[in-house]
């Protein structure tokens, strides 16, 4: 089978409602024994791939975003942003941005992110008259940061997938996801002088600073994972799972939100959702194995050579095709079936997969 056709059955399996774990996963193990690779070697390549301590991270950030949904976090943040902003016109929108940005930094995940701020924010931000498009936008744009704005569980796969540094990939995720954060919030105080939203009353300042005093439990989580890992205290596994340990606490002890009882339920569903990622890239191991035995990369590598396409045109056109592909597939898949194959184009074209890393992250 050559390398068009397992793309073209990979894209119809998904196109078919085949969860990608399963596609990805059972077509290159399908494509690895019709080449002759004996079933226990199958078994060996996962094993070696995964052999990381990188992936370690995963579960203990799932887990500590886990704690943070639960543990009434969210609505701390949201607290101390309002003391802050929500007197400025459109106030709640700028609250919805600030607070994201902040959740994002410890919970790296998107979904969890969204999800936190939709719960708090969405109805005062109707009750204030906000159109109910522009508060959807804001909140699910917003979301969108804790997929760059580190930890991140999306730049710790790519950095298995890659064999890149999480760390360096970490540190490249801060000034774009702030950059986002910042246009966002230029956009959100443009719309609402423009359809005269309403702004809230000012807090009296006793109150902003008690609210801010609330919300520094939740502020020390990233502030803690941040320090321990480019202070050289911590490997990111070992703050990944500070990070857990410290979003507990803080959920039960500050906030209240997260009782005992609660702890071994929201921990069994974190790692369902952590065993759903592993599966995945196990699944993207084997097919990236595949491709590298069928030579396919380095006769790419040769194609892109002969065309003369530069370092900024092939960044182009990957920007161009990822946002085609975005809107069919999510982002993991993207980056599993893509990264594989675009490595070494990138080596030869001089790309730093860094830099790659945060352009793929954003699309």
């Amino acid at each position: 089978m050559t390398v068009a056709l397992a793309f073209l059955a990979l894209l119809v399996l998904l196109a078919l409602g085949i969860p990608i774990y399963a596609a990805l996963g059972g077509l290159a193990m399908a494509l690895l024994l019709w080449h002759g690779t004996p079933p226990v070697a199958v078994a060996q390549i996962v094993l070696d791939k995964l052999n990381s301590g990188s992936i370690v991270a995963i579960p203990f950030f799932v887990l500590a975003a886990a704690f943070m949904e639960r543990g009434g976090m969210a609505r701390s943040l949201i607290s101390a942003a309002e003391g802050w902003l929500g007197g400025t016109r459109g106030g709640l929108a700028l609250v919805c941005v600030a607070a994201t940005t902040v959740f994002a930094a410890v919970s790296g995940s998107s979904v969890a992110t969204a999800m936190a701020m939709s719960a708090a924010l969405m109805p005062a931000m109707l009750a204030r008259g906000y159109p109910r498009p522009f508060a959807l936008g804001v909140i699910g744009a917003s979301g969108t940061l804790g997929i760059l704005i580190p930890p991140s569980l999306i730049l710790i796969i790519y950095g298995i997938i890659a064999e890149q540094s999480i760390p360096r990939l970490f540190l490249a995720g801060v000034f774009p996801g702030l950059l986002q954060a910042g246009v966002f919030a230029a956009y959100a105080l443009f719309y609402a002088r423009h359809k005269n939203l309403q702004s809230a009353p000012r807090r009296p300042f006793t109150e902003i600073l008690r609210g801010s005093a609330g919300a520094l439990p939740a502020l020390a989580v990233p502030v803690v994972v941040f320090a321990g890992i480019y202070g050289g205290f911590a490997t990111v596994a070992e703050a990944a799972a500070l990070a857990a340990a410290l979003s507990l606490i803080a959920g039960r002890v500050f906030y209240g939100g997260l009782t005992l009882r609660q702890v071994p339920a929201v921990t069994s569903e974190a790692m369902r959702r952590t065993a759903a990622i592993i599966v995945i890239v196990a699944g993207a191991v084997l097919f990236a194995h595949w491709l590298t035995e069928t030579g396919a990369p380095q006769r790419t590598v040769a194609a892109v050579a002969d065309s003369g396409l530069t370092a900024w045109q092939f960044l182009l056109a990957m920007n161009l095709i990822m946002l085609v592909m975005g809107a069919v597939l999510e982002g993991v898949s993207i980056i599993l079936i893509t990264v594989p194959l675009l490595l070494p184009i990138l080596e030869e074209l001089g790309v730093d997969p860094i830099h790659y890393a945060v352009i793929v992250v954003i699309n």
